[in-house]
């Protein structure tokens, strides 16, 4: 079944999606409250179906989607990365692209992070308008995403190498002696450390 598979990719297709809101906040949610991100009162954001708020982690079915991604970006940090990745993606939806087409702003635009590689890779989620023949470019590749389970933590501040670790880890620590561990260990060799999202 479809399902089964999607499951085994639960938090790392998204790999464990770590989600970090550029708003400033106090500290990390400790418990899930099941809110859609407010940045997606602003920008369009993908679609998905709340599955479970669980205490720290939220479990997300996300419809399928197109995404468009970076060539991997070898750099010393994930925060560089993110920077260099997202000056080509914002670059792409203001026309730098093959068919010369401007798109709306969309959340979140994600980095993949593979462990013990200085290597990321930065996508962006493009608008529903643009998704049946997204315009191509240089250095970029589109990624279609059958729907996918994804594990997510909120929390507040800006996004560093060193939070995007800690958050990951305290993901993994809220999943033990659920359902979704399962799941999460059993992907973990087929897919990234995790993803960070930038709402």
């Amino acid at each position: 079944m479809e399902t089964g598979l999607n499951i085994l990719k639960l938090s790392f297709y998204f790999s464990l999606v770590v989600v970090g809101s550029c708003a400033q906040a106090p500290k990390p949610l400790s418990q899930s409250l099941g809110i859609r991100p407010k940045i997606c009162d602003q920008y369009e954001c993908p679609t998905y179906k709340l599955v479970e708020a669980g205490n720290g982690y939220e479990i997300r079915m996300y419809n399928s989607a197109v995404w468009m991604s970076t060539d991997p970006i070898p750099a010393p940090s994930m925060t560089q990365a993110t920077k260099t990745g997202f000056l080509r993606l914002f670059s792409y939806i203001q026309g730098d692209n093959k068919s010369k087409v401007k798109m709306d702003m969309t959340a979140p635009v994600i980095t993949e992070s593979t462990p013990g590689k200085s290597v990321y890779t930065v996508s962006f989620y493009l608008p529903k308008k643009n998704q049946q023949n997204p315009p191509l470019a240089d250095g970029l590749h589109v990624q279609p995403w059958k729907p996918t389970y994804v594990a997510v933590r909120q929390f507040g501040g800006f996004v560093s190498d060193d939070s995007a670790k800690k958050e990951a880890a305290a993901l993994m620590v809220r999943l033990h002696g659920t359902k979704w561990i399962m799941p999460v260990e059993k992907s973990k060799g087929k897919s990234p450390a995790y993803l960070i999202a930038g709402l």
